[in-house]
């Protein structure tokens, strides 16, 4: 019995009788070349997958997942975001648009808001209800269009775009403007949800939560290592090998069960389950038209622990994504048939995992805890002994301070020289290794290291004055969140393609992970998101 549902943008009669025509168009050639086009695409998004890690592991691999696209894929070892800072979330809006913060407009999870001086979730939306969730979401804050929305545009809608994520801004920047649905797991209840910006829950979805509902299995699940006891033999880093206990379990029955599930393995086995239910109720890759589906995975440490706290989870961690790989792919070819699908792998380019518990002091290591509250404190204490005084510093947001303006232009104060005078105060703090000012980082960059700094700073969202702390230490936000910073620690982060066509090769030279959603258009035969800047890859 086929359980797919039609296609909310177009009856299926409908779809059917267009989809070749449509497909000839993409194509520009005959029917025979259009034929050789594969009919799903897929881009998995994982969340801190790391070069070195994913190699470290190997031994531990099967032939299915990480081993098949090193060998039968074109492997970019080393795949850089263009800009910094990187979170998930701009790294999420930067793969899919092929461009970077200053234009897509996505520079961090949440930025403070000039109105209301409240911060803002970049994936928040007031007017759109959620579906089997609190949370009102949609993609109004990106700028540009990601490779999801030309699809649907250059298709007349018919193409099928979903993305399947664990957490909603990785989902909702993914599935971009015209997508057919986003859906991740709520951190308030467990289950599977989505926003009515896309339209109606989906029945297949509803049955998956009928059925089998994560949010009334999580209490019975156990995360215990895949070889534990006589079969770890192989362990990769060093606090294991000298005595620290490599066997682990972790349950989730607690207040902060649906964050701890999150950042666990199981949570990848999850995002297997709800997709292999996507595409078994869905019209993903059912007719000639090519359909996308972008899905968001996991690879950080447990909780978001640096790796010298649970090194033996993040071993797991990568283990597991192995087999949840070769089960997606293996779920691919059932649906499309061995050349009928393209899949694309890449990381978020960031880590969380810099070992920020060690008391570096001990080691007389330099380091040290920047407070952005104090440091804004004493900026505003500054600036009223030059102007008068007065709240000149609205907030803060992470490593960014907002001034006030509309303070400054009452006082008839030239803004520039305001900015100066910030950036030579907060210069000469203990910790800080360099401030940027808004107007320097609009009027353009004069080395390598700030042309990043400028990439990742947005006009209208980030903040007047950007701090950057000296390696090795610690910033305290307002709220009393700590973000360690490494510094110019350096780490490489992959990028596969795999699929007909593809040649296969390991390439060490660096690319730009802002070339992926270019890469990925050219292979749909569509053009470029609008705000991308980089040239397709070479993929032969």
């Amino acid at each position: 019995m086929n359980t797919a549902e039609s296609h909310p943008h177009a009856p299926r009669t409908s779809r059917l009788l267009t989809s070749l025509i449509v497909m000839l168009a993409l194509a520009g050639v005959d029917a025979a070349a259009a034929d050789k086009q594969p009919r799903l695409f897929v881009h998995i998004l994982v969340d801190q997958l790391r070069t070195d890690y994913l190699e470290a592991f190997s031994p531990l691999y099967g032939e299915g997942g990480f081993k098949r696209l090193m060998t039968g894929g074109r492997y970019f070892t080393d795949a850089q975001p263009p800009y910094v800072p990187v979170d998930r979330a701009s790294a999420a809006a930067t793969v899919v648009t092929g461009t970077t913060p200053a234009v897509h407009g996505i520079p961090s999870l949440k930025w403070l808001s000039r109105q209301t001086l409240q911060p803002v979730y970049c994936v928040d939306d007031a007017q759109y209800k959620g579906l089997q969730t609190t949370e009102n979401s949609s993609p109004a804050q990106l700028l540009t269009t990601t490779v999801a929305d030309e699809l649907e545009v250059a298709t007349g809608q018919c193409a099928v775009t979903y993305a399947i994520a664990p957490d909603r801004d990785m989902a909702v920047l993914m599935a971009g403007h015209v997508a057919d649905g986003a859906f991740w797991i709520s951190d308030q209840t467990g289950s599977w949800c989505g926003t009515s910006y896309y339209g109606d829950y989906p029945a297949w979805a509803s049955v998956y939560e009928r059925m089998d509902p994560l949010s009334a299995r999580i209490g019975s699940l156990s995360w215990k290592p895949v070889y534990e006891g006589a079969n770890a033999g192989f362990h990769y880093f060093q606090n294991i090998a000298f005595g620290q206990k490599a066997d682990f379990q972790h349950s989730f029955t607690d207040a902060s069960r649906i964050r701890q599930f999150k950042t666990s393995a199981l949570v990848n086995e999850e995002v297997y389950n709800f997709v292999a239910r996507c595409i078994e109720g869905s019209y993903l890759g059912r007719d000639n038209v090519p359909d996308l589906l972008s899905i968001g995975l996991y690879a950080g440490g447990y909780e978001r622990k640096s790796v010298l706290l649970a090194p033996s989870e993040l071993q797991d961690t990568y283990v597991r994504l192995d087999r949840v790989l070769a089960d997606l792919f293996a779920l691919f070819e059932t649906l499309a048939g061995k050349d009928g699908a393209f899949v694309v792998l890449s990381s978020t380019g960031y880590s969380d995992t810099y070992g920020g518990e060690t008391d570096q002091k001990a080691y007389r290591i330099p380091s040290g805890t920047f407070s952005m509250e104090r440091a804004s404190m004493l900026l505003n204490m500054y600036l009223g002994g030059l102007y008068g005084q007065a709240q000149y510093v609205e907030g803060t947001n992470g490593n960014n301070i907002y001034l006030n303006h509309k303070l400054i232009e009452q006082r008839s104060l030239n803004l520039n020289e305001v900015l100066t005078r910030c950036e030579e105060f907060m210069g000469q703090m203990s910790g800080v290794r360099a401030a940027y000012t808004a107007r320097n980082l609009a009027l353009g960059a004069w080395d390598k290291e700030v042309t990043r700094i400028a990439e990742g700073w947005s006009r209208d969202r980030s903040g007047d004055i950007l701090v950057e702390v000296s390696p090795g230490w610690q910033v305290t936000a307002t709220d009393g969140t700590v973000s360690v910073h490494p510094g110019d620690a350096y780490y490489a982060y992959p990028l596969f393609f795999m699929g007909p066509g593809v040649a296969a090769a390991r390439l060490v030279a660096p690319v730009s992970c802002a070339a992926i959603a270019p890469t990925l258009a050219s292979q749909l035969r569509i053009r470029a998101p609008n705000g991308s800047r980089e040239a397709p890859l070479p993929l032969r």
